[in-house]
């Protein structure tokens, strides 16, 4: 056990001792706040600052500038320190012998921005504000198996583990489970949503929120107790959101009128044609993000009432005909994967089969099979179970039609990819209606709007999705059972196609409590296939994240293992 865990935590530590230099860049930069301003566009506008509360990458990441986590990935997947003094390992005596608990040393001397002190009672309170079933925390998969959360003392915090933890780092690493701070969230226990905290949280950040507009965007300013010397650079920022991906790149890379555009899901050889004019530069990183399409396996009709609709309720209330997987192996067949990544990601796309597509020693190679369409494979196995087509050329059975709404975000490339997508799909019978909603809206959290993709009011959606980090333990408990969106948890659950299997997860329990590499890697396959042979999720494009900066702003390190925003601490002109 012990010598699995140590290479486990080889992997996820590796490098600590270089993390923390600085870079040469760093001696000779200007004091805090002396570089003025800077503009940071995401085109997908966060909704909330509590990612806790969050439906979508936009919202943690603009929260990343302010709220801390005890330790993030770096831009090449190396777990660092944050607000920790140290990672906890087996051989530095933070992680129990017997795996059960992992004890946290937090630095000294860090303060909240409004200059209170930043202790270990801050710690636990996030982790209960997560735990406690009324606050609906989307980051849930984060604190499984997690049963005791104490503060020793004012600077030491020790989480509990109801089984043996080969990887204790969910709670509390990257940025989609960061640090709250109690007195401003203690009174949000029950509520779930406090809007002046959700809107302007307290953080040990770099920067300080000064104005929050929900949906448009954020005005900052460089945090004046920040605890390291001379960061950040920047006096203020203002962080953009609305438009499209094509608007943001051009902010960065043609007009000038933004320093760092993220997720520029633009054309390929428009976003060539923008570089060329030489005042930005695209920025790559292939991770685990991947497109997909995601089937609804509840019934989404709208006749059957808020309390019915898009709601598993234990099986009885299945979709009528995504229920069937001959359907959902069909429109997988039916796909040209291949075709999907010319039309619309070139050299920043690949052909995706898995779900789980890095680190290589997680990716599987069973379901190779789905880089070849095949049309005919597709239609005989519909014609097999007796959905046929009708005088109009759309299959039906016992009167039941194969017509579907398909919905994704505004996005001039994921709306090509719909078109394509539904032509594909009429090959086989399938008739395709199609809708895009704002990526505000569509990733946003709250649970009173119908639109949002959790609330799934759909038959498929299509948008990308991955994890932080190299492990892929927590992301895949997102499709076990009990994490299925619902009014018990707002509507953030991440089981978003309501899949249920047993097996899953029994799997899932079984690799949170298995430590060596080669085990852990083949259980993440085995539950990946499960996941493509089930094909309520369809992998389509394993994406790089693609963003930009002006060639002015120095200090970037294009991440795709956390947050973008990382080290935003160390831009500078």
């Amino acid at each position: 056990m012990h010598a699995g865990y140590r290479a486990l935590a080889a992997v996820a530590v590796a490098a600590l001792a270089v993390a923390g230099a600085p870079s040469p860049s760093d001696a000779a930069r200007a004091g805090r706040g002396d570089d003025g301003h800077l503009r940071i566009h995401y085109w997908q506008a966060p909704s909330t600052l509590n990612p806790y509360l969050s439906g979508g990458t936009k919202d943690r990441e603009a929260a990343s500038l302010v709220l801390e986590p005890l330790a993030r990935y770096d831009d090449e997947g190396r777990m660092v320190p944050a607000l920790a003094a140290v990672v906890p390992t087996i051989e530095n005596g933070g992680v129990a012998a017997d795996l059960r608990s992992v004890t946290w040393t937090l630095k000294r001397g860090v303060v909240w921005s409004d200059g209170t002190p930043f202790t270990a009672a801050d710690v636990v309170f996030t982790g209960e504000y997560c735990l406690r079933a009324a606050t609906g925390c989307n980051a849930a998969s984060s604190f499984a198996d997690v049963t005791t959360l104490e503060a020793l003392d004012d600077r030491t915090v020790r989480i509990g583990f109801g089984v043996p933890k080969p990887f204790p780092y969910g709670p509390f690493v990257g940025a989609v489970s960061p640090i709250l701070q109690k007195a401003q969230f203690e009174g949000c226990l029950e509520a779930g949503s406090c809007a002046a905290a959700n809107s302007r949280p307290v953080g040990t950040g770099p920067f300080k929120v000064d104005a929050f507009r929900a949906n448009d965007g954020i005005a900052l300013s460089a945090n004046a107790r920040y605890r390291e010397p001379g960061k950040p650079a920047f006096a203020t920022v203002a962080f953009q959101g609305g438009g499209d991906a094509a608007s943001a790149a051009r902010a960065a890379l043609v007009t000038g009128e933004a320093d760092y555009a993220w997720n520029l899901q633009v054309a390929p050889e428009a976003l060539a044609r923008m570089a060329d004019a030489g005042k930005g530069t695209v920025l790559t990183g292939f991770a685990t993000l991947v497109e997909r399409l995601v089937l609804n396996l509840t019934d989404d009709d709208a006749r059957l009432g808020p309390d019915r609709r898009s709601l598993y309720l234990d099986g009885a209330n299945p979709h009528p005909f995504l229920a069937d997987p001959a359907v959902r192996r069909a429109l997988s067949l039916a796909l040209d994967r291949r075709a999907l990544v010319e039309a619309g990601y070139g050299a920043a796309g690949r052909p995706a089969c898995n779900i789980l597509p890095a680190p290589a020693a997680y990716a599987s190679t069973a379901n190779d099979a789905c880089l070849v369409q095949d049309v005919d494979a597709a239609n005989r196995l519909l014609d097999a179970a007796g959905w046929l087509p009708g005088a109009d050329g759309v299959r039906a059975k016992d009167g039941v039609r194969l017509s579907l709404l398909f919905q994704t975000s505004t996005n001039a490339v994921r709306q090509e990819t719909q078109a394509l997508i539904q032509g594909m799909w009429a090959r086989i019978g399938v008739e395709t209606a199609l809708r895009d909603i704002d990526a505000a809206v569509f990733f946003g959290g709250d649970p009173a709007h119908p639109d949002t993709h959790g609330k799934f009011y759909a038959d498929v959606q299509m948008y990308a999705d991955g994890f932080r980090g190299t492990d892929p333990e927590s992301y895949l408990a997102y499709w076990t059972c009990a994490e299925m969106p619902g009014p018990e948890n707002r509507w953030l659950g991440t089981n978003v196609p309501r899949f249920c299997d047993p097996a899953y997860d029994a799997l899932a329990a079984r690799l949170a409590r298995t430590a060596p590499l080669a085990e852990r890697a083949a259980l993440a396959r085995q539950m990946n296939d499960l996941l493509v042979a089930d094909g309520s999720t369809i992998p389509l494009v394993w994406r790089a994240r693609i963003s930009a900066r002006s060639n002015t702003l120095l200090g970037v390190r294009m991440n795709p293992w956390d947050s973008e925003l990382w080290n935003a601490a160390d831009w500078h002109r």
